[in-house]
């Protein structure tokens, strides 16, 4: 039997439970059916239902906020030591599970499991490292003045809301829920509504780890009715959000009248500029790896290349070469590079860029065509002769699709680098430091990487500028979103006081 066999025969004992009882919303620690009803959740590896989601509305909502704050006062007050081991616990347990998140994900999402396999780790890396930060996360200040011991503290904000998207969902949900767990607030969380198994997996996984009942509570649902129901609750204190810049916008508004604290983690049409000092075989390395990798479908995928156009047509060449070599395949293949795309809606979204790339007048390189007709496949592209005024140039596609544009200065360089509505990310390959130093200074970007990939330092900060997001996640970073800052002053004296009607 080969390894693929292997892993569909190990994928079907673990959904047989999920497709006996489909996948309930858990709330205070326990299973209830959505009050719209449920939903039905399908692979795009062949269209095939998995199972049944409950459907949760506003009234579901409720019963979760409710949940979370009748919670939150035992899990704020916990000693922060007890709070320590219950989050080390779950992170054993998700190591513990991994193979089985891994391989849930794939099914649910498409993605390769050689990508998911180190995805449920770092989901794991997450709680443990926001573990580590536990007993410090409410330390402050002693800011002393003439009169006065200032001392700073900081306090967790309450019951928060969690909202994450269909790329690498585990992953992402344990990025946002262990830290607002670890500064000690309570979590409602709503998975995206395509990827609603390793949800459901985390809450077990923390609940048998000794999470106390209604600390983190999980509702399905759709984004207009129990997303919108999050957003607007007010005892939920903030919005913890990944997803599209458009969608932030929205929730912007639907939690301004509870004067709703957002973290917004959005879109990005990243650029990856190459310049001919480069070290070209790693930066061609580099260019595959972060927009082919996770299917593409990731915020931090550098979607646009920016090529000195002294090398361009030697870089490009070997481009296309490599591109037309990634294997695409069933996502449980450990030899699969990029598996199917997410949703049919996701899929005719990606590849409707294909005929505007034509009608824009670039060049089809490498790709832009289906494989297949079972799943949402498609091969990776390539698009050159661009220009930045294109809309392959400006649209975020959210797929194994990258755009090639030239350019011949440093000037000419930036200029399109920053000619874009996003700016999250930024890759800049050169071997010349003084260039290096004067480009990122000017890159309108929230992360920048020199000579290197994406390479996630858990406590450094992470976030975008412009229509990328708003705050950053990430070692103190994270507290900052999550707790309240508290300012203490003791009298050393009895200094003056105004007097009046004396």
């Amino acid at each position: 039997m080969s390894t693929l066999e292997q892993n569909i025969e190990k994928l079907h004992g673990l959904l047989a439970r999920f497709q006996e009882d489909g996948i309930k919303n858990r709330i205070a620690g326990e299973n209830r059916e959505g009050a719209a009803g449920r939903f039905l959740n399908t692979s795009p590896v062949d269209k095939s239902v998995i199972c049944e989601v409950a459907q949760g509305n506003s009234d579901d909502i409720d019963a979760a906020a409710n949940a979370a704050a009748d919670a939150f006062a035992d899990w704020r007050d916990m000693p922060a030591n007890e709070r320590r081991k219950i989050l080390i616990r779950v992170a054993e347990a998700i190591e513990a599970r991994a193979e089985e998140i891994a391989l849930c994900e794939c099914w649910d999402t498409g993605q390769a499991l050689k990508f998911m396999s180190k995805a449920a780790l770092r989901g794991a890396e997450n709680f443990r490292y926001f573990a580590d930060q536990v007993v410090q996360a409410r330390d402050g200040q002693h800011l002393k003045s003439p009169t006065l011991m200032n001392i700073t503290t900081r306090v967790p904000i309450g019951p928060v809301g969690v909202i994450t998207p269909w790329n690498t969902p585990f992953m992402l949900s344990t990025w946002k829920i262990a830290p607002a767990l670890a500064a000690g607030c309570t979590v409602v969380h709503k998975p995206a509504e395509a990827s609603p198994l390793t949800a459901r997996l985390l809450v077990e996984i923390a609940e048998e780890a000794g999470l106390p009942k209604g600390v983190l509570n999980t509702v399905n649902g759709f984004g207009e009715d129990a997303g919108k129901a999050l957003c607007e609750h007010p005892k939920i204190r903030a919005i913890a959000f990944v997803g599209e810049s458009r969608t932030g916008s929205l929730i912007t508004k639907q939690g301004a009248d509870t004067l709703k604290r957002n973290h917004l983690e959005l879109g990005g049409k990243n650029p990856v500029i190459v310049f001919d000092d480069a070290d070209l075989d790693r930066a061609l390395d580099a260019v595959i790896f972060m927009i082919y990798s996770i299917n593409g479908e990731r915020c931090t995928s550098s979607s646009r290349l920016l090529v000195q156009d002294t090398i361009k047509e030697a870089f490009e060449a070997k481009l296309v070469e490599r591109v037309n070599k990634i294997k695409v395949g069933h996502p449980l293949d450990p030899a699969t590079e990029i598996g199917p795309l997410v949703t049919e809606e996701h899929f005719n979204k990606v590849t409707s860029y294909f005929d505007i790339a034509k009608e824009d007048g670039a060049t089809i390189a490498a790709g832009g065509m289906t494989v297949g007709d079972e799943g949402y496949f498609v091969r990776p592209t390539l698009f050159t002769n661009a220009n930045n005024q294109m809309r392959i140039a400006r649209e975020e596609i959210f797929g194994p699709v990258l755009t090639a544009i030239p350019f011949s200065t440093e000037e000419e360089a930036l200029q399109i680098a920053n000619d874009t509505p996003y700016g999250l990310t930024g890759y800049v390959w050169t071997n010349d430091l003084t260039r290096a130093l004067r480009f990122t200074d000017r890159l309108e970007a929230g992360m920048i990487w020199v000579n290197s990939e994406n390479v996630r330092h858990l406590p450094t900060p992470f976030g975008g500028v412009k229509a990328s997001g708003i705050g950053r996640d990430g070692g103190d970073w994270s507290f900052e979103f999550y707790m309240e800052q508290k300012h203490i002053g003791f009298a050393t004296g009895q200094h003056k006081i105004t007097q009046l009607g004396k």
